[in-house]
């Protein structure tokens, strides 16, 4: 697998510098989708989708006919950051840009996808695999709903019996891997609440109530919530991302916006920090004043599967015996493959990718980059796995 996988090295790169050069926001790939549509119709045996759950979603389906399936998930989308890289492939979309790798992960996704084809067409395999390309993984829309909830609803997940998925780790050299069972990432919520009171002029504040003095306690509540309430065994974080009153030097506001983010991995812990949240906010009751706070939940936390994991595993110490593999959770970060960990038994590993100069090239940032020997690694490694899964 390796030998297959590394001759398509040229062609992973010129695919990933492609897609790097032309990102596409959230729910916004339609160049992306369409050249992730014909680079799977050239596969022989391929079945392409367009469109399931999401305009921008595509499917490929290789098939036998007979045996389990497995799926393999790729995101697609980019965020709005402007890139400071100065190589040749640079972004072309100002302000847009491959921040979080998804150009690697959709570059390997269309490369298992052109190997496996060539594997099925030789009759090497029994049993199917599908190929998931998704949108909208880094953000939620108007309902709440990123890319692989739509994907779901709309069947890409039926009669998939594992699913798998990997990212890329800047964090990390080229040779270790990082993989965790179970929780792994968190769950992600949005909260936005507003505290109301009277207002009034800032030469005469007792004539009126203030909301400024009143969120004084509520934050000094809301960030024991975490040192206090919950266990410290568990994770968990509540961060406020933003607070917003006023318009004059001189007058109290009657009303102060607040928004801010919660992460947990237990489901239990999830509903501890809304509980207290909301305690958190009632303080401003026994002041005079009132509130109203809205949890919005995004994704669910990534608790990845033990079994498929040790198949992934097997893989690697097969394939790349020299490679580390590393235990321990990725992090508080939100990653929406968990909706699709929730349906079917599955798993994300994170591939170190560092390109090993002086600069910061983290997830998310204005230089983030890879070592681009990586994409062969990634093909073989999802491609042997789902091979050893077809062999039984």
């Amino acid at each position: 697998m390796i030998i297959r996988a590394e001759a398509m090295s040229q062609q992973l790169i010129d695919w990933r510098r492609n897609i790097h050069m032309y990102p596409e926001l959230s729910f916004q790939e339609v160049l992306t989708a369409q050249f992730v549509a014909e680079v799977l119709e050239k596969i022989p045996g391929m079945k392409v989708e367009v469109g399931v759950g999401y305009p921008t979603a595509v499917v490929g389906t290789l098939t036998s006919g007979s045996g389990p399936t497995v799926a393999i998930r790729a995101d697609m989308d980019a965020l709005p950051i402007h890139e400071e890289n100065d190589h040749g492939y640079r972004s072309r979309h100002d302000g847009i840009m491959h921040a979080c790798g998804h150009d690697a992960h959709t570059t390997i996704g269309l490369g298992v996808a052109s190997l496996l084809g060539e594997i099925f067409q030789n009759g090497e395999m029994e049993g199917t695999v599908k190929f998931l390309f998704q949108p909208a993984e880094e953000m939620a829309d108007e309902h709440g709903l990123s890319g692989a909830p739509y994907m779901i609803k709309a069947g890409a997940l039926d009669e998939v019996d594992h699913v798998m998925a990997l990212h890329m780790s800047p964090e990390k050299r080229f040779g270790e891997v990082q993989i965790n069972d179970g929780y792994s990432m968190a769950n992600v919520d949005v909260f936005e609440a507003k505290v109301f009171a009277t207002g009034g002029h800032g030469a005469y504040p007792h004539l009126g109530t203030d909301p400024i003095w009143m969120l004084g306690p509520v934050l000094q509540a809301l960030h024991g919530i975490v040192a206090r309430r919950v266990s410290p065994l568990d994770s968990a974080v509540i961060s406020i991302g933003s607070i917003q009153a006023g318009a004059a030097s001189n007058v109290i506001p009657s009303e102060i916006n607040v928004k801010g983010t919660i992460r947990s991995y237990h489901p239990k812990v999830r509903e501890l920090l809304h509980v207290e949240l909301d305690k958190a906010f009632s303080i401003v009751r026994a002041l005079d004043g009132d509130y109203s706070l809205t949890v919005t939940p995004e994704d669910p936390s990534l608790k990845n599967d033990p079994t498929v994991n040790q198949k992934i595993k097997e893989t690697i110490k097969a394939i790349y015996p020299e490679f580390t593999i590393q235990d321990g959770p990725f992090g508080l970060g939100g990653e929406d493959f968990a909706h699709m960990t929730k349906v079917v038994p599955g798993a994300m590993f994170f591939l170190g990718c560092a390109v090993g100069d002086e600069k910061v090239r983290d997830l998310h940032t204005p230089h983030f980059d890879i070592d681009e020997k990586v994409l062969p690694v990634g093909v073989a490694i999802l491609a042997e796995t789902v091979r050893r899964y077809l062999k039984g």
